[in-house]
């Protein structure tokens, strides 16, 4: 009963969903007051779930509706799922086996090919766009991101996420002695979460909605959630990984927090980049940055 309460209420499962909606106001009413608006209520993100939940699903005409309703269910099912593996609330992760690092990273990637399915078993032009984008970008930021996040890793020997969070807690902060992956890692969340600059795929002013142009009631309620989740799920990691550990939950929080605040100004620093000069960024700077923190850190390990 212990473990099923853990998954399923805290601190996965209910407190999970919670703190991504809790996330998703901060950075909506962040991101307001940074451009002179007022913001969404606290409530906002709830009231916004619980009213789509409520709506009716309308189905495209030719797609099949069984696979319609199945992508948004399989992406939240993914991306909960990967928080068993992640020490939420700066908590010991519920699950935990060697490698799970690489499993949790990739299953926070199901969101992404799932939101680009979506795009594509459509007819529509805008959601078609919007698919083929996600799987472009996806192929852009995921490299280096995951080398970005298997740097912690590298320094603490393990491909296990509470034994890396626990290196990092009795350690200096990985931040400093790898400063490059720690940017790169965020900048891959950002894209990961297609925040600006990174919204090429969902470009309201170009392509509607992008892929899930189509989507309406509860298939849109989860997407929506699920990139809550990750960006919850996304934080956690860095925070473990690369700003000291797990050692004090409160201090993870406003770790968490911190990271969120930073995300958020960047998006709203910086204008949307077209798609092409995402991939061009990711595989000219990105990749090449990623692979330079790496050399430095094999050097670092070499024995004289």
């Amino acid at each position: 009963m212990t473990e099923l309460s853990a998954l399923l209420i805290f601190p996965g499962g209910l407190a999970l969903l919670l703190t991504a909606l809790l996330y998703e106001w901060f950075n909506r009413k962040l991101a307001a007051r940074l451009q002179n608006r007022v913001g969404p209520r606290w409530y906002q993100p709830l009231a916004d779930l619980v009213k789509l939940l409520a709506k009716e699903e309308i189905y495209p005409q030719g797609v099949s509706p069984t696979l319609f309703d199945l992508l948004p269910v399989v992406s939240l099912a993914a991306v909960t799922t990967a928080a068993v593996y992640v020490p939420l609330f700066g908590l010991t992760p519920a699950g935990s086996f060697p490698g799970d690092l690489i499993v949790a990273v990739y299953l926070l990637s199901v969101l992404s090919l799932c939101t680009s399915l979506a795009g594509l078993i459509t007819d529509d032009h805008y959601a078609l766009v919007g698919g083929l984008r996600v799987l472009t970008q996806l192929f852009s930021y995921e490299a280096p991101f995951l080398l970005a996040l298997l740097l912690p890793a590298l320094a603490a020997g393990s491909w296990q996420i509470g034994e890396i969070a626990a290196y990092a807690s009795e350690h200096t902060w990985l931040l400093l002695t790898q400063p490059i992956g720690f940017v790169v890692a965020v900048i891959g969340l950002m894209g990961k979460l297609e925040l600006p600059p990174f919204d090429a795929p969902e470009a309201h002013t170009e392509i509607v909605a992008g892929s899930l142009t189509e989507y309406s009631g509860r298939g849109l309620a989860l997407f929506r959630l699920s990139r809550a989740v990750v960006l919850v799920i996304g934080l956690a990691l860095i925070a473990a990984l690369y700003l000291g550990g797990t050692a004090n939950p409160l201090l993870f929080f406003a770790k968490t927090l911190l990271l969120l605040f930073a995300v958020t100004i960047a998006q709203t620093l910086f204008a949307r980049l077209r798609i092409d000069q995402t991939i061009g960024l990711w595989w000219r700077y990105g990749v090449l940055l990623a692979l330079g923190q790496w050399l430095i850190t094999l050097l670092g390990k070499a024995p004289l």
